[in-house]
């Protein structure tokens, strides 16, 4: 199965009743290892948990720690980047140039970098003196 496919498995796994956006992730890993996840909302807003959030979790628990590609969809006019705070999980185990490909169900794509999506990362280069 494809990272596209599997993102797109997933995303109808996605448990939304209050916003009705499902968003599906895929992350592959340099042993050839998918990992995905689905946004799962919360009636308390802030303690949801986004679909790249969750699949990292997967990889993590599994035992593994780099992501060598990701893929995420939602039903957007636009392929939606991940937020804030995923962008900061992205970088935390994956290189600058991963590719991370953003999609919408009706086949739009937009192919960018963990890099490009946080620019100025702050990484653990910066902790250097703690």
């Amino acid at each position: 199965m494809s990272l596209a496919e599997a993102a797109r498995a997933v995303r109808e796994n996605a448990y939304v009743p209050y916003s009705h956006f499902k968003v599906g992730a895929a992350l592959l890993t340099p042993s050839g290892t998918t990992y995905v996840g689905c946004n799962v909302e919360n009636v308390a807003y802030p303690e949801g948990t986004c679909a790249e959030a969750g699949a990292i979790a997967a990889m993590v628990a599994a035992g593994e720690t780099e992501i060598a590609e990701a893929y995420v969809i939602a039903d957007s006019p636009n392929p939606v980047p991940p937020c804030g705070g995923c962008r900061q999980k992205l970088m935390e185990f994956a290189k600058a140039g991963t590719r991370i490909t953003l999609a919408t169900v009706d086949g739009t794509e937009q192919v960018t970098t963990v890099g490009d999506l946080l620019p100025g990362a702050f990484t653990n280069d910066h902790m250097d003196r703690a």
